[in-house]
């Protein structure tokens, strides 16, 4: 079951792949690179390379609610950081842009690590965790303190707001859907039969804040930002974040786990994490956005 799991999460990357890139660049041609506005936002919604790349998205998403209903969180959100590789390539030839040998190594830190941590993670997660109302209740609490924090955050500081931000935002926040994804995906397949009458509304709607507050902020974050540069963030703190609330609130590992293996998860996910900083300060585009912006000001 894990392994069919994997494969699911792994079609689910392609399609989230190449759903973000077309996405990405019809928001880069609609903005020009500047902030998105509500008035550009309706643009979009009639571009359909962007409508195009959500129905992309859509299909990704619905592999990866499969692949979270029959594996664990702790073993698919690494996996999504192929969705890291395909899209830096339909990208870079999209945009006819030439990655430099800092990018591919930043590329290859970032896949390495979330490939170690999958291969370690599956040695020695739980298949069958099952998750109380209280700890159901403690992961809606703490995305309502996030959304109350990040929400905060945009409408005081709205026209100061970098690219970096809303990246970090939409992981934290998408790391938490997909956690209570698999907790409806759980409760509506228990086996006494009651289906929907056993999801919670709360969570529910909690799902559909906290994608309609993560869905701004990957849309603001392309209309500052390459979209691999994009993906990177979301491919590795939406994990992180996932992964730690399968840990400390779910318990999703066994009782006992090799330190060998715990130091080794732990180095996979720093490698990862460093992959994505290096690719942050060393993308082709991301250079030449500073380069202009130091030229701008020298005028």
């Amino acid at each position: 079951m894990v392994w069919l799991a994997v494969s699911c999460a792994v079609a689910g990357a392609f399609f989230l792949a190449f759903g973000a890139q077309r996405q990405g660049s019809a928001v880069q041609s609609n903005t020009g690179g500047l902030a998105l506005r509500g008035s550009g936002f309706l643009r979009l919604v009639r571009n359909p390379r962007w409508v195009f790349g959500l129905l992309l998205l859509g299909a990704g998403m619905a592999l990866n609610v499969i692949a979270l209903t029959l594996g664990t969180l702790t073993v698919i959100q690494p996996i999504g950081a192929i969705a890291l590789v395909i899209t830096t390539i339909v990208n870079s030839k999209d945009q006819g842009i030439r990655l430099n040998r800092a990018t591919v190594v930043a590329i290859t830190a970032c896949v390495t690590g979330s490939a170690l941590f999958v291969l370690l993670a599956v040695n020695v997660v739980r298949e069958n965790t099952d998750v109380t109302t209280e700890e159901e209740l403690v992961v809606v609490l703490l995305l309502a303190v996030v959304v109350t924090i990040f929400g905060g955050v945009l409408a005081v500081f709205k026209h100061r707001i970098k690219a970096f931000f809303y990246i970090l935002g939409a992981g934290v926040l998408f790391g938490f859907v997909a956690v209570l994804i698999r907790i409806i995906s759980k409760q509506f397949f228990d086996p006494n039969g009651l289906y929907l009458l056993n999801v919670q509304w709360y969570s529910v709607i909690c799902i559909g804040v906290a994608c309609g507050l993560g869905g701004w902020f990957v849309q603001s974050a392309y209309a500052s930002g390459p979209p691999d540069l994009v993906i990177a963030g979301l491919t590795v703190i939406d994990p992180m974040i996932g992964i730690a609330i399968g840990i400390i609130i779910l318990g999703e590992l066994r009782p006992v786990v090799p330190p060998v293996i715990a130091i080794s998860m732990a180095g996979a996910a720093l490698l990862a994490i460093v992959g994505v900083v290096a690719l942050s300060r060393h993308h082709p585009d991301v250079v030449k956005r500073r380069a202009d912006a130091k030229s701008a000001q020298r005028r």
